[in-house]
């Protein structure tokens, strides 16, 4: 039998006036939504949601705390597991994770966990409220290389066992892809991903920006002569790909970590900073993930009209079934089953547009999708004054060629163990993007969580002190 009570909706901005601004899309639930959805959970007695979050939260607890209208409770609960439970909140793909495997949605709608993670954490940030516990110091100090999610996921759950952490960031601002990777209109900045950073900072973790390891100070350095016990590097895949077609290298392409960089950390968005960032009156975005999304969506605000191509179907798309839904509403028009051939190019060297040409789906690949390849003499073209590359990223080589002894894989990713993070180097852990190549915020989350406890059990076996955290 269907439930009589459905999901409660979320409240968002108008497609026709979101597009002209980069405020946030959704508003997120009041008091009385988040209560009248969190009574929906049945309260499972082995809840099916926790082990499908790749951080463990305890689901049921912090929702039943919602229902009891106590958002505190439930924030408390949250920072068991999670260090971002605001971010996770909003950016997470929980329709494949926790919301995908809740027993509610075999028959009807899953509960809306994530919009319930993300009222219990605006609401614990709007009063001020945070969980500052941490151990006694217990002597030991720990370097971490890269501020995102794996690198303040790791630095949480160790300032709260004792340790004394650094984080070393390459770049002016921390918070790796939550600072330049994601837009202002899923992803508020100052309101957020900072105040979830400040959070980290009041645990007693230091963030040191404009620290470029492997050239500032290497791995070595930070054991050898900086004592530390031992090192996490959670320094993403900022790498971009392109296609190797004739035209890549004209004015006018360039990659989506390139233009939401730009509109991100340089605020090429705002028009009193002098960052602009070309897009023309009509983008070509290649490439369907979320990245992707952003890239079209972040270049529609910019006010170019936008196209995206992608080679397979829309049953294919990496992106999520929701960021999707908001960039059709948005006017983004989608050209599936096509894959660009070649940028076309002005006798001065611009972009004119691209060659594309007609997909047909075949046998599935190695990642299960049906492999698209090319129909005969099915090419056409598409105007356009800029080309925006959204096809993956890979590590940057640095860190790897000035560390002896550190394993890459061929495509440049740091070779470290599933469950611990532990790499090639005794004292050195990794996980994150940098080891699995771009993913979710909430899987670098959890391989930041997984590389904590193994730090700490190597630092303290190497101390001869048995009292490991669990």
């Amino acid at each position: 039998m269907a439930e009589k009570i459905g999901r409660t909706p979320v409240r968002e901005q108008a497609p026709e006036e979101r597009v002209k601004n980069f405020e946030e899309v959704c508003y997120g639930y009041s008091i009385e939504e988040a209560q009248r959805e969190a009574e929906r959970c049945l309260q499972c007695r082995n809840p099916r949601c926790v082990p499908a979050c790749p951080v463990n939260i305890q689901i049921p607890q912090f929702i039943m705390q919602i229902a009891l209208g106590r958002p505190l409770k439930a924030a408390d609960v949250l920072w068991q597991d999670s260090s971002l439970p605001a971010v996770c909140g909003r950016v997470c793909p929980q329709e494949t994770q926790c919301e995908g495997a809740c027993i509610k949605g075999v028959k009807g709608e899953p509960v809306a966990i994530g919009k319930l993670e993300r009222f219990a954490a605006d609401t614990a940030r709007k009063e001020g409220y945070f969980d500052k516990t941490i151990a006694p110091a217990n002597g030991h100090k720990v370097a971490i290389v890269g501020s995102g999610p794996a690198g303040l996921a790791c630095a949480s759950d160790l300032a709260r066992w004792g340790y004394r952490v650094k984080i070393f960031e390459a770049l002016h601002e921390s918070g790796g892809v939550l600072a330049y990777g994601i837009p202002e209109f899923r992803l508020p900045k100052k309101e957020v991903v900072l105040k979830e950073i400040d959070n980290v900072r009041s645990l007693g973790v230091e963030i040191e920006t404009d620290v470029v390891v492997g050239r500032t100070v290497t791995i070595d350095s930070l054991l050898d002569q900086e004592g530390y016990d031992a090192v996490f590097i959670s320094s993403g895949a900022g790498l971009p790909k392109f296609m190797g077609i004739p035209g890549e290298n004209l004015n006018g392409v360039l990659s989506a970590n390139e233009l939401l960089t730009r509109a991100n950390l340089m605020k090429a968005f705002d028009k009193s900073y002098d960052t602009p960032v070309y897009v023309g009156k009509r983008v070509v975005v290649v490439g369907g993930g979320n990245v992707a999304m952003d890239a079209a969506r972040t270049a529609a605000r910019l006010g170019a009209e936008v196209h995206l191509v992608y080679r397979r179907s829309e049953v294919e798309l990496p992106a999520r079934v929701e960021e999707v839904h908001h960039a059709k509403e948005e006017g983004i028009q989608f050209h599936l089953l096509s894959n660009p051939v070649e940028i076309l190019g002005t006798d001065k060297g611009w972009v004119r547009g691209i060659k594309a040409v007609k997909m047909a789906l075949g046998e599935p690949d190695e990642s299960g999708r049906r492999r698209p390849a090319p129909v005969p003499g099915s090419e056409f073209e598409i105007e356009c004054d800029v080309v925006v590359m959204s096809l993956g990223t890979s590590p940057n080589p640095l860190i790897a060629s000035t560390t002896p002894g550190l394993m890459v894989q061929k495509w440049g990713g740091i070779v470290a163990e599933d469950e611990t993070g532990q790499t090639t180097r005794e004292g050195v852990f990794a996980g994150g993007d940098a080891v699995s190549g771009a993913a979710t915020v909430i899987l670098a989350m959890g391989a930041g969580r997984k590389a904590a406890k193994a730090i700490d059990e190597y630092v303290k076996g190497k101390a001869g002190n048995v009292d490991h955290q669990p």
